[in-house]
């Protein structure tokens, strides 16, 4: 026993020790020169990289000396790799050799197989070394002008990730710094991290809102730019072949985002628009899309200031329609001045999409762009560069410097004849119930039009042209007088103090109101005797506008001057669907009160009781003929 112990122990000192203290004195020394080797040559890569991408493009020599900079880096660092990885593994095998040889040791005394182990080690390591030599050649041929990143989009990964791989992201600072990040398109979104453990930064959402398109009016090279209608991102790739892959995966992207959501029944309705039960709301119109509805009005088919053909954003307020990149645009603005909506994700109102009918491309560029051949302004054109886009945009709608302001006596014409005229809609889409006699101010002498004697006014203003144009439901003056500065909550104050939002009231049409609304009119503003346009609409027996204005928070508890609320009114004048209308919103509203400011309840009962009474109003009026409008005298 002593003996085989002696053996053992001596067969363990030259083998195993032997074999240890050469792993560790010469095979980890060999891997950590390696690894410096490697991280050496990946922060020289990542300096070509960063070098090559800052190349302008209007300077060809530096164009070519980055270029040849990062080939043969990429050809070096393909090589260092190599070695990496053959003394990585070398040293994995090494050390598995080792305890191989022992366990052998201990369990047998047969020197067969412990040499048969050995002689296969000395075959991996030979075998290894050839294939090595052999990928060593190879790539001393490869062409390496293209980094070997995956192009192909696969959107049957099992991991969701269709495409992925690094690009140069412009911040949006005020340096508009360059960084690159890994990207990546998956569920249908667009992510980056910056580092591989960092939790991953959404750059679009929802694939189905955003376009992209090559970026050119960009000093660097292989930019392209992926537009949603909040933001707009600028990225850049390492070549062309790499920037025309990445545009083709992000399209392919769009469109399987559209195919997914058709097939699970969501592609008419937006992703917000399903109830609690998860089905979709039904639709506006019967048997049209708001999209078709829109564009076949002339002029709707194409953007409205751009010309892109085909557009599915719509602004609300003006009436409008936008392609997707002028839709980021207009919301860059600001509510205040356009509010955007999407004609194939979102739900539409009856009464908005009526509003858009009415107005359309066509007559909004008569007033926003009647000036602009004559001031020499060039409209942009599809795929002209965003900042140009941006400033004309900013030009027509913000500035209003194409718009033609009337004379004196042009307008004093305009506000006559809005107030002698019987206008309707000119869509003739809307049914309308009889318009009640304009309400009768104090008459001034000797003023004559047309052989009748009219009230006139102190002053001529496009105030004055909005609240008769208001009275006399059309929607194209009413835009052409806010494109000239009029006041949606103007105040005629030799009228009792009404507004246009009550003189819409008084016209009995909901959509001339809505579009007072869409542009910020102020739905509690009271006249001289203290009537909000709620009061109005019940002394009227208007439900359609009842339902609107409760549905834009209008106060039900506001009392006029004799202490009559509109609630009051409609139970005076036996008007059951108001007066159901207006205790359903006391009710709601006395609920979430006594549950707490976030309780929902009774919200969606509430909801869809508004929304019947809201699209009965708008497509079948007659079924809400039943009232009487107040009479102050009746007992």
């Amino acid at each position: 026993m002593i003996n085989y112990h002696t053996i053992l122990f001596d067969q363990a000192q030259r083998s195993i020790k032997t074999q240890l203290q050469t792993f560790v004195k010469d095979d980890l020394r060999k891997f950590k020169e390696a690894k410096k080797q490697f991280d050496k040559v990946s922060e020289e890569k990542e300096a070509a990289l960063i070098k090559n991408a800052q190349a302008p493009r209007n300077k060809q020599h530096e164009v070519e000396e980055a270029t040849s900079i990062l080939t043969a880096t990429r050809k070096c660092f393909r090589h260092i790799v190599l070695d990496y990885v053959l003394q990585v593994g070398r040293a994995c095998r090494d050390g598995h050799g080792c305890y191989t040889y022992h366990i052998q040791l201990c369990s047998t005394w047969d020197r067969l197989p412990r040499q048969r182990a050995l002689d296969q080690l000395v075959v991996d390591a030979a075998k290894e070394k050839r294939d090595m030599e052999q990928k060593h050649s190879t790539i001393q041929q490869k062409d390496f002008s293209n980094d070997d990143t995956r192009l192909e989009y696969n959107v049957d990964t099992d991991n969701g990730i269709a495409m992925e791989g690094y690009l140069f992201k412009r911040a949006s600072n005020a340096f508009k710094t360059w960084n690159r990040r890994w990207f990546s398109i998956q569920n249908n979104q667009l992510v980056y991290r910056k580092k591989f453990k960092d939790t991953p930064t959404v750059v679009v959402e929802d694939l189905r809102l955003c376009t992209v398109k090559h970026c050119e009016d960009i000093e660097r090279r292989f930019c392209f730019e992926v537009v949603s209608p909040t933001k707009s991102c600028i990225l850049q790739a390492d070549s062309e072949k790499l920037r025309q892959a990445w545009i083709k995966a992000v399209q392919n992207s769009i469109a399987t985002a559209f195919r997914d959501k058709g097939e699970e029944g969501e592609s008419s309705t937006s992703t917000g628009s399903l109830d609690s039960g998860g089905e979709p709301k039904e639709r506006s119109l019967k048997g049209e899309s708001a999209l078709q509805k829109v564009l076949a009005i002339p002029g709707n088919a194409c953007c409205c200031d751009c010309g892109q053909p085909d557009p599915r954003w719509a602004s609300i307020n003006l009436g409008i329609t936008l392609c997707i990149q002028c839709s980021g645009i207009h919301r860059s603005l600001g509510v205040h001045f356009s509010k955007v909506r999407s004609l194939t994700l979102d739900t539409w109102e009856p009464e908005l999409l009526k509003l858009m009918c009415e107005l359309g491309n066509g007559a909004i560029n008569q007033i926003y762009e009647a000036r602009r051949e004559e001031l020499g302004a060039i409209k942009p054109q599809p795929g002209d560069p965003r900042h140009e886009v941006e400033s004309y945009i900013k030009a027509k709608y913000v500035d209003r410097r194409f718009v033609r302001r009337p004379s004196d006596e042009q307008l004093r014409t305009k506000v006559v004849s809005l107030s002698k005229q019987e206008k309707r809609l000119s869509s003739g889409s809307e049914h309308l119930p009889p318009r009640p006699p304009p309400p009768t101010p104090k008459l001034r002498p000797g003023s004559n039009v047309s052989g009748q004697v009219f009230y006139e006014p102190k002053e001529y203003s496009p105030g004055l042209q909005l609240y008769w144009a208001s009275f006399a439901r059309s929607l194209p003056d009413m835009a052409e007088a806010l494109a000239h500065g009029a006041e949606v909550n103007w105040v005629n104050t030799e009228d009792d103090k009404r507004t246009p939002l009550m003189m819409a009231v008084q016209g009995g049409s909901l959509v001339t109101c809505e579009f007072l609304l869409q542009n910020a009119a102020n739905v509690n503003q009271q006249d001289a005797q203290g009537r909000g346009p709620l009061h109005h609409a019940t002394m009227l027996g208007h439900t359609g506008q009842v339902c609107l204005f409760l549905k834009r928070g209008a106060n039900q508890n506001a009392a006029d001057i004799d202490e009559r609320t509109p609630l009051t009114i409609a139970v005076e004048a036996a008007n059951a669907d108001i007066v159901t209308l207006l205790r359903l919103a006391k009710m709601n509203e006395e609920m979430r009160e006594a549950e707490g400011p976030y309780s929902q309840s009774g919200d969606e009962t509430y909801q869809d009781i508004f929304q019947d009474f809201t699209h009965m109003a708008s497509n079948d009026p007659e079924k809400l003929n039943r009232y009487q409008q107040y009479d102050p005298q009746r007992p």
